[in-house]
């Protein structure tokens, strides 16, 4: 009977599968088991639903950043998501809501922050970064112009290239 010997790479890959798998089976689970929740809310009544997707399409998702928290699967915009439905249900207006979110996290929830004193960076500074891009670009082309221009040969030296590469009568050049 032949033994197989012990390897100690396959051991090594197999217990990492195993801790990958224990790790990540709960967390799996869990998720799911949030998105049952909220979908089991969703049908309970499609009418309020609607009002919280449309209020949480104009909040912006803390952990995501680049997405709405109606959009994001964090477990923080799940729990904002639940905060609208149970404020709305309490008969708060979406302006309450979205006032009582700036006041909480500050102007960054809104997707689309109102134009003041203390936003007004992230409305002109993608405008103000273009600009100076293009003031760059212009200046560093408008250089490499005039560094071509200095380095250009002078008439003189074409006349004498010219008479260097003109072969003579027996068809060798003069060099």
């Amino acid at each position: 009977m032949h033994r197989r010997a012990y390897q100690p790479a396959r051991f090594a890959a197999f217990a990492w599968g195993l801790v990958l798998a224990l790790v990540w089976v709960p967390v799996l689970l869990g998720s799911a088991a949030t998105t049952a929740k909220e979908a089991a809310d969703a049908a309970a009544n499609p009418a309020l639903e609607a009002r919280v997707m449309a209020v949480s399409e104009e909040l912006r998702c803390l952990v995501c950043q680049n997405q709405t928290i109606a959009d994001s699967h964090a477990d923080l915009a799940v729990d904002l998501r639940n905060q609208i439905r149970t404020k709305l249900q309490a008969g708060e207006s979406e302006r309450e809501i979205k006032a009582y979110m700036v006041e909480r996290y500050g102007d960054f929830v809104l997707y689309r922050p109102p134009l003041k004193a203390t936003t007004v960076l992230l409305w002109v500074g993608p405008f103000a970064l273009l600009a100076l891009a293009a003031f760059a670009l212009w200046r560093a082309i408008r250089q490499r112009a005039q560094r071509l221009a200095a380095a250009a040969p002078s008439d003189a030296e074409l006349a004498r290239a010219r008479r260097l590469l003109k072969p003579d009568s027996a068809g060798h050049s003069d060099r």
